[in-house]
């Protein structure tokens, strides 16, 4: 999703993305069904590049997915076709397989959209709940604490992403 750049302030991970014809209806603004798969690859590049965890690799080598199961969404203006977009993510909550997150979206001041969502880690075949892994967990709580560090990212905090 991250098609232009992604950043972290404080504890919130920013992906800045360009509102393209496909997400669009016939009247050039974006269908909103739309932002619910923009919402997947902003947890998607959060993964990546804020907590520098391969998203790809828990689908297919761990088969744990993080499927939403929650979602309210309160759209406050329509975002256009041209338009860059910065959507904004931050962890409220972290259950024993649960996290819970807030995102907004706006482009430069305006408020277009703000939405909660939880997701749950699911193990892929048995399609059953499960803890978040340790180390995924470790990383995810490191986030949510963080609250002064302000970077333009490729990589978290100056480290690389592996």
């Amino acid at each position: 999703m991250s098609e232009l750049n992604c950043r972290i302030i404080g504890d919130t991970f920013y992906s800045d993305m360009l509102v393209r014809f496909s997400h669009c209806d016939p009247a050039g603004i974006v269908f909103y069904p739309q932002y619910f798969i923009m919402f997947n690859g902003l947890v998607e590049d959060w993964f990546n590049q804020g907590l520098c965890v391969n998203y790809a690799r828990y689908i297919t080598e761990h088969r744990l997915g993080f499927p939403i199961v929650k979602l309210e969404c309160d759209f406050v203006a329509p975002s256009k076709i041209g338009e860059t977009i910065m959507l904004g993510l931050k962890l409220l909550k972290l259950g024993r397989s649960s996290m819970e997150i807030a995102v907004d979206c706006r482009h430069g001041q305006e408020e277009r959209l703000r939405a909660r969502f939880v997701l749950v880690s699911m193990d892929l075949d048995r399609q059953r709940a499960v803890a978040t892994p340790d180390d995924l967990r470790d990383r995810m709580e490191a986030f949510k604490q963080a609250n002064s560090i302000s970077t333009t990212i490729n990589h978290r905090r100056n480290t690389p992403c592996r």
